[in-house]
C-alpha cells in the first residue's frame, strides 16, 4: 500500500512537471533565477572579407530585453557571452544605421559558437556619393573595402532631389576649385548640404573643402568667409599649415580600439594645407590632434540644426524598420545603436531612449579631417584612420 501511494505521488509530480509551461520555467534561467549563457565568438571584417573591422558594436537581447553588448578588436575578433536559445545576433558600426549585419544563431549552454567569416562581413545599407577631388579619392578607400559609392557633382550638389536619395556625401579635397566661376551654385550647394545633414544625412570634408562647411573659396585664409553652413563662430581655418611629418594623437576611444593605436605620423605632402585655428568644443569632438601643439587634426559633429529648414526625407530613412536608440550599459557607458522598429517600445520602458545618445536628434554627422587621401596613395597611415570614418558616419 505504501509503495503504491509513493508510485502515486511521484505520478501526481510528473504530470504537474509536464504542465507547465515554458516561460515559467524558460530554458535558459536556472533553477537560482540566473541566465543560463554560451558564447559566440567571430571576426568582424568588411563586406569583401579583406579588412578587420576593429570597434564594431555586437549585440543581441534575451526575451526580456537586456541587450549583451561587446566591441571587435583592431584586428575584428570579438567573443560574445549570450544568452541560450535562439537570438538574432547584431553587429555594426557607427550608430548603425549605415552598416550593419544580422545572424541568427543558436546559442548552448557553456559552449562558444564560432560563427564563419560569411556571417560575420558588415553589410552596407547605406547609399553613399562622393563628388571627385583633386587631391582627394575617398572612393578608393571606399572600393576597398568592398563597399560602393556614386559619383555626383557639385550641380548635383545644388539639387535637393538629387542628394536627398544618399544617406553619405564625400567631399574629396580640391572638388571645390572652380568656386569663383559660379558662386552661385556653390551657394545652392551649401543651402542643399545644411538640409541634408539636418535630416539626418552624413557628410565628410577634407582639408580644402572645409569651405563647403564654412563658405570662401578653397585654400581661404580668412576665419569669416562669405557663405557655409556651420557657423564661423563654430569653426575656422586658415590655410597655413606646413608641408612635412606631424606626430598625431588619436583622442577619441571608439577609434583607438579600431585602430588598436592611439599615435602616428601625418605626413602632409601639399605645400600649404587648412589649419584648424579655432572651434567650439561644444559643438565639435576631437578625434585626432597635433601631439605637441594640442591643434585638432580630425573633428565631428552631430549637432547641426538651423532654422526654417524645411523637413524632408533622407537616403533609406523612409523605408528603414531599424530605429536609433541610446542604451546605457554597466558602469553608465551610453552606446547608440539601431534595432527593429518592434522592440523600441520594451527598450524604452527599460530606459532606452529614442535616438543617438549625443547631438541633435535629427542631425546626421559632420566629419572633418585636415589630411586626406591623396590621389597617389594614403599620407602615411591616415588610411586606416579614413576607413574608421566611412563606417562610422
Amino acid at each position: 500500500m505504501k509503495k503504491f501511494n509513493l508510485l502515486f505521488i511521484f505520478i501526481i509530480l510528473l504530470s504537474l512537471g509536464a504542465c507547465r509551461s515554458e516561460s515559467e520555467t524558460p530554458a535558459e534561467i536556472t533553477v537560482d533565477n540566473t541566465v543560463k549563457t554560451g558564447k559566440v565568438s567571430g571576426k568582424v571584417m568588411s563586406q569583401n572579407g579583406v579588412k578587420p573591422i576593429g570597434g564594431a558594436s555586437v549585440f543581441t537581447f534575451d526575451e526580456k530585453y537586456k541587450i549583451y553588448y561587446t566591441t571587435s578588436d583592431a584586428d575584428g575578433n570579438f567573443t560574445l557571452e549570450a544568452p541560450v536559445g535562439n537570438h538574432t545576433f547584431y553587429i555594426q558600426t557607427g550608430n548603425g544605421s549605415n552598416f550593419r549585419t544580422e545572424i541568427s544563431a543558436t546559442v548552448k549552454y557553456d559552449e562558444t559558437l564560432s560563427l564563419d567569416a560569411g556571417q560575420t562581413k558588415l553589410n552596407q545599407v547605406a547609399k553613399i556619393a562622393y563628388v571627385k577631388g583633386n587631391y582627394d579619392k575617398i572612393e578608393d578607400i571606399i572600393q576597398s573595402l568592398g563597399y560602393t559609392a556614386t559619383e555626383i557633382t557639385n550641380t548635383d550638389l545644388a539639387n535637393l532631389t538629387a542628394i536627398a536619395q544618399y544617406d553619405i556625401i564625400f567631399l574629396n579635397c580640391g572638388s571645390r576649385n572652380n568656386y569663383s566661376s559660379n558662386p552661385t551654385l556653390y551657394a545652392a550647394a551649401e543651402a542643399n548640404l545644411a538640409i541634408f545633414v539636418a535630416n539626418g544625412g552624413s557628410i565628410y570634408a577634407s582639408d580644402w573643402d572645409v569651405s563647403y562647411l564654412v563658405g570662401g573659396t578653397s585654400n581661404t585664409s580668412a576665419c569669416s568667409p562669405a557663405g557655409g553652413f556651420v557657423p564661423d563662430s563654430k569653426l575656422c581655418s586658415k590655410n597655413i599649415g606646413n608641408a612635412g611629418n606631424v606626430g598625431a594623437t588619436v583622442t577619441n576611444t571608439g577609434l583607438t580600439t579600431a585602430l588598436g593605436f592611439n599615435s602616428l605620423n601625418i605626413n602632409y605632402d601639399l605645400g600649404t594645407w587648412q589649419k584648424i585655428i579655432n572651434y567650439d568644443p561644444a559643438y565639435w569632438e576631437v578625434l585626432v590632434k597635433e601631439t605637441s601643439t594640442n591643434d585638432a587634426l580630425m573633428i565631428r559633429t552631430n549637432h547641426f540644426s538651423a532654422t526654417g529648414l524645411p523637413t524632408t526625407p533622407i537616403g533609406n530613412a523612409p523605408t528603414t524598420t531599424f530605429t536609433t536608440v541610446c542604451i546605457t550599459l554597466p558602469g553608465n557607458i551610453q552606446i547608440s545603436i539601431s534595432v527593429p522598429q518592434v522592440l523600441v517600445p520594451y527598450l524604452v520602458a527599460l530606459g532606452a531612449t529614442v535616438g543617438p545618445c549625443s547631438g541633435s536628434a535629427n542631425s546626421g554627422y559632420i566629419y572633418y579631417t585636415t589630411f586626406h587621401n591623396h590621389a597617389s596613395g594614403n599620407i602615411g597611415n591616415s588610411g586606416v584612420i579614413l576607413q574608421y570614418v566611412i563606417l562610422n558616419l
